[in-house]
């Protein structure tokens, strides 16, 4: 659990989701890049429907806090260890919902807010249950700065998101360049698991993905919500 400031309101928000859902394979260039940098699951081919996989909510952490580099991944002696920045869009849900139509979407969405989806690439490629443990691990996923309300945000579909490591811009696409609008989004979603208040579904990242490593400082920018900006430490 934490607490993230509303932008407008004085109050801030426990920000406690019962899960994060989390899409793959949302922007078209990530798609291309994924293969060529070998993520396990990935082809070149534009999915049918959205790609979903979980984040557990021990992952969450805010603004100026620490991504931490677990010190067990040594003990497997990766040749090429990589932990990845992803920058994001991140909805939060406002109430219970399920099998929500595309028409009503945007009336169950509290906000929004950046998300940075940490992904230790090594686990992800080889564990046979998929992408579970890589994407899940403590602090793997920071949110903030804040959350902007959705009647402050209408033109969702149109914001420049950026991360940039160090100070180099490494990201840069438009919430425009998504296969699946998330209006598309929150209705798949609904149909299959029912929602609760304080969820999160973050709606995938563009190209760009890289390494993190001790010592970095990520920053990742949405148009319209802010800069969320963390250091990256081993453990």
């Amino acid at each position: 659990m934490i607490r993230l400031k509303v932008q407008g309101r004085a109050e801030s928000y426990e920000l406690n989701p019962s899960k994060i859902i989390a899409l793959g394979l949302n922007y078209r260039d990530h798609i291309a890049e994924s293969v060529s940098v070998k993520i396990k699951g990935f082809t070149a081919e534009i999915p049918d429907e959205p790609i979903l996989f979980p984040k557990t909510p021990n992952v969450l952490i805010g603004p100026e806090e620490a991504i931490i580099i677990p010190a067990f991944l040594k003990d497997y002696h990766f040749k090429e260890p990589r932990v990845d920045y992803e920058a994001e869009l991140a909805i939060i849900i406002k109430d219970r919902c399920k099998n929500v139509a595309v028409e009503q979407a945007l009336d169950h969405i509290f906000g929004y807010t950046c998300m940075n989806d940490v992904s230790q690439r090594n686990i992800q490629n080889s564990d046979r249950s998929g992408w579970f443990r890589g994407k899940s691990l403590d602090t793997f996923g920071p949110v903030g700065p804040q959350i902007v309300l959705q009647k402050d945000l209408p033109n969702v579909q149109d914001l420049r998101i950026r991360c940039r490591l160090n100070g180099k811009t490494v990201q840069d696409a438009n919430t425009g360049d998504m296969i699946f609008d998330i209006p598309a989004i929150i209705a798949f979603v609904s149909r299959n698991f029912t929602l609760m208040p304080g969820d999160i579904i973050t709606t995938g990242t563009p190209s760009g993905v890289g390494p993190l490593k001790h010592g970095d400082l990520v920053e990742v920018e949405v148009e319209g919500i802010g800069i969320l900006k963390n250091p990256v430490v081993e453990e």
